[in-house]
């Protein structure tokens, strides 16, 4: 309900006097924001509405409100919020920013960024890169890490979620009685399945005071680094969420762009920073509600006639139907594979994990990245000559073991990449897999010496440390039997895959 005319403070807005730019000012309205781009900054004002989940009804709280978008947004984003600034009228009735007279309104002060930068432009275009994504995922570890806390009701967050989504799907014509009654009969039952644990990761501190609408739109490349802005500051109990239902509603949209790999690449560059493996079986379901809460918002907006009709029906079907794919769960698996330095490991690891198991597909447990967490190090820091010695070596291949067995029995598949030169290695994981009942493919990267050499010297720095001294003593050792399937590490990447999941049924 809107319960003030704001024309007056977007005139002085839109005005020269308020910005004194060159070009023309431009607006953009929003459901609770009205949007100034003018030169080089952005003047946000909060509507002066009253809605069940807002209160932006007096100067007063839009101001406080305001003030609370900058705090929270510039501990994410910073140099894109400049400030929150009050909107007075002088004593001859003119506006302006923070005089001496009554306060009239406030506005969000931005710095202006080209709309190129904007992570689903990026996505669109193809220009999302694997090395985005890693900062990514490091910049919301960390976010996550320092949110504060914000409860323990885990189980009792989420069914309220369901409630609002019921009520949403009410208010179109979208979808039938049928489908809906079954739609929501599918996530109650996949609710109370998961209950136990959502209660558990509440009381464990993984609830915390997120950014809440966590999708590309509100991410930016800012001076070269992503960032996260436009978090839900004004209602703290929407942002309160699962940490992981927070970062689902980004797995969601990457897989609905059609962008499978980067969303598992997400996933599990956000895991190795947090550790957050207990949290997995949960991922599949948070990214259906996100999928589910976008198909009754767009199905409301065609309700309202709020844009081409046609086209938010087809969007909200479709919202719809990604929603159903993800609620279904496919059976774990654990898919090792092998090979020497260069071998390309890695990489078919990346190609494969995406469709092992449920979306958004397998855990990578990567021999170099659990070695650097091990050490409490970034992947791409080099680690001493004697974070490689045989102890530790043993440490890593068992937790790789472990951790395999402990998350492909809660649910989630699992791709095991490490040399596994040594036939006890490859015969531990395979062995402790397969007596949890657990499917388990081994796949060795067979390749040439030279092969080897010329990949490992081209290397750009990642995880790995391994240089050709390393290669060289791993080209003496004898592999033993070899019971795991040989692919030729030669071939394209894209067939290793392919072949890797054909002999899996994956």
């Amino acid at each position: 309900m809107i319960v003030e005319d704001q024309s007056p403070v977007i005139a002085f807005l839109m005005s020269d006097k308020a910005h004194g730019a060159y070009s023309p000012a431009e607006k953009i309205e929003t459901h609770i924001s009205i949007i100034v781009l003018a030169g080089e900054r952005v003047f946000k004002v909060k509507r002066a509405v009253k809605l069940p989940y807002a209160d932006f009804s007096t100067p007063e709280k839009r101001l406080d409100v305001c003030r609370k978008e900058v705090e929270r947004n510039g501990k994410t984003a910073p140099g894109l919020y400049l400030g929150a600034i009050r909107i007075t009228r002088e004593p001859d009735g003119t506006l302006v920013f923070d005089g001496t007279g009554d306060l009239v309104d406030a506005v969000v002060e931005m710095r202006r960024f080209d709309q190129k930068n904007l992570f689903d432009r990026m996505a669109a275009e193809g220009r999302l890169t694997p090395r985005l994504i890693d900062e990514l995922g490091d910049e919301i570890a960390n976010f996550h890490d320092t949110a504060p806390l914000g409860g323990d009701g885990g189980a009792a967050n989420i069914a309220g979620v369901l409630d609002i989504n019921k009520a949403g799907f009410a208010t179109s014509h979208v979808f039938s009685d049928a489908e809906l009654a079954d739609f929501h009969a599918r996530f109650r039952k996949a609710h109370a399945r998961h209950a136990a644990l959502m209660d558990q990761r509440g009381q464990g501190g993984r609830i915390r005071v997120c950014h809440g609408d966590l999708h590309l739109r509100n991410i930016c490349l800012l001076d070269g680094k992503p960032r996260l802005f436009d978090c839900i500051e004004f209602n703290d109990q929407i942002a309160t969420v699962d940490v992981l239902y927070d970062l689902a509603y980004l797995l969601m949209d990457l897989w609905h762009r059609d962008l499978p790999g980067l969303a598992n690449r997400l996933l599990n560059r956000y895991l190795d920073r947090t550790g957050d493996d207990d949290g997995l079986p949960l991922v599949g379901f948070f990214m259906a509600l996100r999928a589910a809460v976008r198909a009754h918002v767009t199905a409301t907006q065609a309700e309202e006639g709020a844009g081409d009709v046609p086209a938010l029906t087809a969007m909200a079907r479709d919202y719809y139907d990604l929603a159903r794919t993800l609620l279904q769960e496919a059976p774990p698996h654990v898919v090792a594979i092998g090979g020497l330095s260069g071998s390309g490991k890695s990489t078919v690891a990346e190609a494969v994990a995406p469709f092992v198991g449920s979306p958004p597909g397998a855990r990578i447990l990567e021999s170099d990245c659990i070695r650097k967490a091990m050490f409490d190090v970034a992947a791409e820091t080099k680690l001493p000559p004697e974070a490689y010695e045989p102890e530790v070596s043993r440490k890593v291949y068992e937790t790789i073991t472990a951790g395999a067995v402990g998350i492909a029995a809660a649910g989630t598949s699992v791709v095991a990449n490490a040399v596994y030169d040594r036939p006890e290695l490859r015969a531990a994981i395979e062995g402790a897999v397969k007596a949890v009942n657990i499917p388990f493919a081994g796949f060795w990267l067979d390749a040439s010496p030279d092969l080897l050499r010329e990949r490992v010297g081209a290397r750009v720095k990642g995880a790995s440390d391994a240089d050709v001294k390393v290669l060289e003593g791993q080209l003496t050792h004898d592999l033993g039997v070899m019971e795991w399937t040989r692919l030729d590490a030669a071939e394209p990447v894209g067939k290793l895959a392919a072949e890797i999941r054909a002999a899996n049924e994956v």
